[in-house]
């Protein structure tokens, strides 16, 4: 996967962000086979039908899941309250990847979001 945006992204990290990204990334792809890895704003990101679905991104001190929505946190509520969130990324720790059934929810509101269900 020589030309795999996501894949480049995780090489370049120190651990244990790659690992616990690419949890998050085996996740979004095992839930949705259909999205192609791809950058958005720069970021590696998850596309279906050209329309972005997710993206990742890490910092020294967390990580974050973003929706690509100004909505989609929002209307997940108490699913989303052990987390740290603006209204535009759900940060999480180096070391503890999201739930697959968390990561499910998201894409699940945001492919609503996109009329992709």
């Amino acid at each position: 996967m020589a030309d795999d945006p996501v894949q480049s992204y995780l090489d370049a990290l120190d651990e244990p962000a790659r690992t616990t990204l690419a949890a998050v990334r085996d996740a979004i792809l095992e839930l949705r086979p259909d999205a192609e890895p791809c950058l958005s704003y720069g970021a590696p990101a998850f596309a279906v039908e050209g329309k972005v679905i997710a993206g990742l991104t890490a910092s020294r001190r967390h990580l974050s899941y973003l929706p690509h929505s100004g909505s989609v946190l929002e209307s997940l509520g108490d699913e989303v309250a052990g987390y740290q969130t603006s209204k535009g990324a759900l940060r999480f720790p180096l070391d503890a990847p999201l739930p697959k059934e968390l990561v499910a929810r998201l894409l699940d509101a945001k492919l609503r979001e996109l009329g992709l269900t």
